[in-house]
């Protein structure tokens, strides 16, 4: 007991100095005697004579990421710096292939198929990444803080709220579904964002023939029951109808014989095509597809109204108004900016603006750290004309107010890179000088001896803003951006000491890093019946199987992980041998 009650003192003296203990244990077993010697030299902690030979942690800077989406899981995984401690909040506490949400509604593949717990992705770095499972209601630029609240009613009192300061905030909450305050949209459609807006899609049209399979039913309710909606002519609204006419016509018409003529599908577009944003090939193939296979293809269509039985549509160029019954609808028209950003941008000043503006870096306009990344921003790209005084004055080395040949080609590839526009603009006009410009502006007769000044100059530049475009919201563009800021915080130090961005032409030096450039790779539009069409670099379309099987290779290979990519193509294999499942779980 007096051994017990030493070791206990021993132990409770080692642990409250733990910093300045030296202990020396020595335990011999011999002929069955037992020893026990213990040296330790013990000195309180708060002793003036005691110099601590550590070093003093430094404090890691906080990173606060918001959602899990295609940005913000880009990012995470990209992250490798370990001088960051990361807290990561989003409602959803898995990262969803979205791509697949089309055929996750027709059974095609299975909803978990296509989801990676976020757990199981930052587990794997070895970068500090802590997971709330609550959703941010309020950003507080000025404060660096985020308020949050959990969506786990963890007790009987409700939600739990808290608050998370941050050094840094990287906004990728994603969009929500845009509903142009149309009466009826939310409470009579099913939108397609999310996994569980599949989930209840899939579950929609099972019940659909379930319940016109009912004997008591006539055909016309009938027919009113199987006219399955779709709004949007965009690549998803087009995806969903492709695959329920083959989830239809391969598996449901073998299991509901007797209703199987009764069925329609509609696919309502407000523009004259479908498919805007692929080449005019596509679309030509895609809406004669569709006719062919009795998709009732309504263009220049806008819906109106929407209640309970019936969807008001009217006809843009002749301004008839209609109204057809149906049994299910489905809305992909678009995009619109959640609450808590729209809150947001009033606090920043960017209240006249759809969504939120950031600078070719993602960084978020009068926010020094704050980044945003995705469906949620947007990138407000600065016109050439704003800055042409700027740019002709750090061009002219000599300030001799013309410009020469030379010069302007010293600082060209900064120009190209700080305003991409121009770079689009001569590779367009097929020009490489500055004596091109002006030949293009003013005619053949320019030597390379010329010379300019500023007048001629905003002349020569004057319809380059014309080549600016907004990068779409897709997953491609967001995963991009997400690479991108993590390689971004990974040098950030580095780029202290040494920038690697663009000169500044309104200010001195250069820019710290390179501004986000975005590579388009290519985009798909599967169309059913084992056919897809596909727009790839270089204006290079294909239609066909051979294509619907690198759609196959493509989706299959950017799955988030092997767990993920093994279950989609398991759930490809079982539906090309047993079909697609019709239960209504």
């Amino acid at each position: 007991m007096q051994g017990m009650a030493f070791l206990e003192r021993f132990s409770r003296t080692f642990r409250q100095n733990r910093s300045t203990s030296k202990l020396l244990l020595v335990v011999a077993l011999s002929g069955g005697t037992s020893g026990l010697v213990a040296y330790s030299d013990a000195t309180p902690q708060n002793s003036s004579n005691i110099v601590d030979s550590a070093e003093p942690e430094i404090k890691k800077k906080k990173v606060v990421v918001l959602g899990t989406g295609w940005a913000g899981t880009s990012f995470l995984k990209n992250l490798k710096d370990p001088s960051y401690d990361v807290q990561v909040i989003s409602p959803r506490n898995y990262f969803a292939f979205t791509p697949l949400l089309p055929s996750v509604t027709s059974g095609t593949v299975e909803p978990r198929s296509i989801v990676e717990p976020i757990r199981n992705i930052i587990r794997k770095k070895k970068v500090d990444i802590q997971y709330s499972e609550a959703e941010c209601v309020k950003i507080d630029a000025a404060n660096k803080k985020v308020y949050c609240q959990s969506n786990a009613n963890a007790n009987l009192n409700g939600k739990e709220e808290f608050v998370v300061d941050f050094d840094y905030l990287v906004i990728g909450v994603g969009a929500r579904s845009n509903t142009f305050n149309i009466p009826g949209v939310v409470e009579n459609t099913l939108f397609l964002k999310e996994v569980e807006d599949a989930q209840k899609i899939r579950k929609s049209i099972i019940d659909c023939f379930e319940r016109a399979d009912l004997p008591s039913l006539s055909d016309e309710e009938r027919k009113k029951i199987l006219h399955f909606v779709v709004v949007g002519g965009g690549p998803t609204g087009v995806e969903f109808a492709a695959q329920l006419h083959d989830f239809l016509t391969e598996d449901l018409a073998k299991l509901y014989p007797d209703i199987k003529n009764l069925v329609r599908i509609t696919l309502l577009e407000a523009t004259d095509h479908i498919l805007n944003m692929f080449d005019k090939r596509i679309t030509a193939f895609a809406e004669e597809k569709f006719k062919r296979e009795g998709i009732d293809l309504k263009t220049g269509s806008m819906v109106i109204n929407i209640s309970d039985k019936e969807i008001s549509t009217k006809e843009i160029k002749t301004g008839e108004i209609s109204s057809m019954p149906y049994g299910m609808i489905v809305w992909s028209t678009g995009i619109g900016t959640r609450p808590v950003i729209m809150d947001f941008m009033k606090q920043i000043g960017q209240s006249n603006r759809r969504v939120l503006a950031t600078d070719e870096w993602l960084r978020v306009e009068r926010c020094d750290n704050i980044y945003a990344v995705g469906d949620c921003a947007t990138i407000n790209q600065r016109k050439v004309m704003e800055d042409i005084a700027a740019i002709f004055q750090k061009a002219d080395k000599d300030n001799s107010g013309t410009l020469t040949v030379k010069e302007f080609q010293e600082v060209l590839d900064d120009i190209c890179e700080r305003y991409p526009q121009l770079e689009l603009y001569f590779k367009n006009k097929q020009m490489h000088s500055l004596v091109d410009l002006l030949k293009d502006s003013k005619g053949d007769d320019v030597k390379e001896s010329v010379e300019v000044n500023i007048e001629e100059f905003k002349s020569a530049l004057s319809q380059v803003d014309s080549q600016m475009k907004n990068l779409p919201a897709t997953a491609q563009v967001a995963s991009q951006q997400g690479v991108y800021l993590a390689n971004c915080f990974n040098r950030m130090k580095e780029v202290e000491t040494n920038p690697e961005g663009p000169l500044r032409f309104r200010g001195e030096g250069r820019h710290r890093f390179r501004p986000f450039r975005y590579r388009h790779l290519g985009q798909f539009a599967p169309l059913g019946g084992e056919q897809t069409a596909a727009q790839l670099p270089g204006d290079w379309v294909s239609i066909g199987q051979s294509t619907q099987w690198l759609w196959y290779s493509v989706y299959a290979s950017k799955q988030v992980s092997w767990r993920t990519r093994a279950l989609v193509v398991s759930d490809w294999m079982r539906r090309f041998i047993f079909g697609r499942d019709s239960s209504s779980l």
